[in-house]
């Protein structure tokens, strides 16, 4: 299990670019393989310009050309119409798991064959494996810590065959030390932890800013009593303690936001769920997932739980889980390998 197939001395691969320490240095790991490597920066949103100007720095000091692609159109389309949506339903979504299916590795690969680039890369942390039948997976790296398998678990089988993750053999202090030792501007540059559209972070400001009206209600305590108004279903997530605004004599938290908009809490110890429901599957090869036992991760920094699923959407857990969010992603694993993954519609 490895970033590589099998490839040829001097294979095309073109990789997405965003300025930052990880691209940057698989764009060198790649040209050390024996790969010709082209570069392309991605212009989601006009919140982007910084990283089209860092990755145009970073592809001047690794010697490659570097393609500006425009993706507003169906960034709005795909992400950040849909986020706003989910937000405003008292959802809390993942717009990156939507995007790189939908968006980012679509059009590298589109990019990629308009340029007769046999391969596209990033520089996730991440491995590809290729199984006995054929199927292309993601596959957990060598770096624990740095995981990303779980953002990856919705891309098909067309942008697996051609994706290659350099990355998924490193730590990511060895990442920052290959950076240092080629004198990239990006060597020490803090990891973004903000999602892309939004770097304030202010999500709430972001939506109401575009016309969305997010729906409102009341907080209800975990005896079903009124304890006032909440400013908003765009302003809280399941499981959240802090920033409640509210005087209760006692900690809570947030257990459901319910479809009429009203905010169940709850005290602690009531943070846990033995079952989810899930919608919207997908596998790397674009069948249902068989139903059994996996590991699953209900969100992307969370620990894999073992789950037994009915292949049917349910998941049931032995041991139950803290907070799972619908709109966030539950993905599941087996022997290292992403097997597929759906979105968490309830919590029961």
């Amino acid at each position: 299990m490895n970033g590589f197939n099998t490839f040829e001395k001097q294979d095309k691969v073109l990789i997405g670019m965003s300025g930052g320490v990880d691209s940057s240095v698989a764009v060198h790991i790649l040209q050390e393989q024996g790969f010709a490597v082209q570069g392309a920066v991605i212009r989601f949103s006009p919140a982007h310009e910084g990283a089209v100007a860092a990755a145009r720095e970073s592809a001047e000091a690794l010697h490659i050309p570097l393609h500006v692609l425009d993706a507003e159109q169906a960034f709005e389309t795909h992400v950040v119409q849909p986020f706003c949506e989910s937000y405003c339903a008292g959802r809390t979504p993942n717009p990156c798991i939507m995007c790189n299916p939908l968006v980012k590795f679509r059009l590298l690969a589109d990019k990629a064959d308009e340029l007769g680039c046999a391969y596209i890369a990033s520089g996730h942390y991440a491995r590809i494996d290729v199984g006995a039948d054929g199927i292309h997976r993601v596959a957990v790296p060598a770096s624990a810590a740095r995981d990303q398998s779980y953002m990856l678990y919705r891309l098909p089988q067309d942008i697996l065959r051609k994706l290659v993750l350099p990355l998924g053999e490193f730590e990511k202090d060895t990442i920052r030390e290959m950076a240092r030792d080629l004198h990239l501007a990006c060597a020490d540059a803090p990891d973004s932890m903000e999602i892309c559209f939004i770097p304030d972070g202010d999500y709430s400001a972001f939506i109401r800013a575009r016309g969305f009206t997010p729906k409102s209600g009341r907080f209800l305590a975990p005896d079903g009593s009124d304890l006032g108004p909440h400013a908003g279903v765009d302003h809280y997530t399941v499981g959240q303690r802090k920033g409640l605004g509210i005087a209760a004599g006692r900690p809570l938290f947030v257990k459901a936001i319910l479809p009429d908009g009203n905010i169940q809490l709850a005290e602690t110890g009531q943070e846990y769920n033995t079952q989810i429901r899930l919608t919207r599957m997908a596998t790397p090869d674009g069948g249902p997932l068989a139903a059994g036992d996996y590991l699953v991760k209900i969100r992307s920094a969370a620990r894999p739980a073992p789950c037994r699923y009915d292949g049917c959407g349910y998941v049931t857990f032995p041991q139950p889980v803290r907070a799972p969010a619908p709109g966030q992603s539950a993905v599941f694993y087996k022997d290292g390998l992403v097997c597929g993954g759906g979105v968490i519609d309830e919590a029961l």
